[in-house]
């Protein structure tokens, strides 16, 4: 029971990423993605000084790790919100969480771990799917001019599940040898350091921004942040892999509805035909798509 109440909120918590950012629109995507991160991170060096929790007695390794965790982590970040910017909120959404099909493939690649047939008509549905839901935003299926921008957003929500597949393999390793917290204690406030680098050098607005826009972003720190991603971190210890990803896939559905009622988002017929192949290709490789010792965060 608790282990469903705390993917319960998790699930909730993300589905609300979505929603948060889009009221964020007069601050760039660089910019909420390192406040986010800023925000989670700060509460939790807070606690961890009230608790007295140090981080002695970790190794090297995990530290390494830890950092490449960060990265993938920044890099998902960085693209998945600026598709927000460009596309439907279902559509990045949904393309964005096609990550189960990628921890797959790269279970492959890093352990090589065979792959069941369900699990390749599973990769083959997702890439299929992916590209009719593309079609169904770019304007191509009705044989007009393209939408470009749309385009580029399904893009780089797709860079942003490739991303968070290298988050989730690197961070199931990590669990497996640390707490969730002393984990996410080194993870979120590095990816923080990494995405304020991008946010100075890159010269991006950093104040001026609406009130509306300040809470959405301490909302995106606090809830999406620290209880959604924690929510799934905490479960790696507790489920396989494929029962955490299949879990992480009540975001679209979520965010879907959030969309609808804040938006009136609609979805047309052909990003619906996607949608549906991409949960049929991550449900069936999911199923199959199984590691003992590799759990998604």
């Amino acid at each position: 029971m608790k282990t469903v109440l705390v993917l319960t909120a998790g699930i909730l918590s993300i589905s609300f990423s979505a929603i948060f950012i889009r009221f964020c629109n007069d601050v760039p995507p660089v910019t909420i993605a390192a406040y986010r991160l800023i925000i989670a991170s700060v509460i939790l060096i807070a606690i961890a000084a009230f608790k007295k929790i140090s981080l002695k007695g970790i190794g090297k390794k995990e530290i390494l790790l830890s950092i490449v965790s960060a990265i993938f982590l920044s890099l998902h970040l960085l693209s998945w919100i600026t598709s927000l910017k460009l596309t439907s909120i279902t559509s990045s959404v949904v393309l964005v969480t096609t990550n189960p099909i990628f921890v797959a493939v790269f279970s492959y690649i890093i352990f090589k771990e065979k792959q069941p047939k369900e699990l390749i008509i599973g990769i083959i549905l997702s890439v299929l799917g992916s590209g009719v839901l593309a079609i169904g935003d770019g304007g191509i299926s009705s044989l007009g001019i393209a939408n470009k921008e749309a385009l580029i957003g399904d893009i780089l929500a797709l860079i942003g599940a490739i991303m968070a597949s290298g988050y989730l393999i690197t961070g199931s390793i990590m669990r497996e040898k640390m707490d969730t917290f002393k984990y996410i204690l080194i993870v979120y406030p590095v990816t923080a350091v990494l995405l304020s680098i991008f946010l100075l050098f890159g010269n991006f607005k950093l104040t001026g921004f609406k009130t509306t826009s300040w809470l959405n972003i301490f909302l995106l720190g606090t809830v999406s942040q620290l209880i959604g991603h924690t929510a799934f971190n905490w479960a790696l210890k507790h489920l396989k892999t494929s029962m955490v990803a299949i879990s992480i896939l009540g975001e679209p559905i979520g965010a879907s509805i959030l969309a609808f009622l804040f938006f009136k988002e609609t979805i047309s017929l052909t990003q619906f035909l996607g949608i549906i192949c991409i949960f049929t290709a991550i449900t069936i490789g999911s199923k199959k798509g199984k590691k003992q010792n590799l759990a998604v965060v």
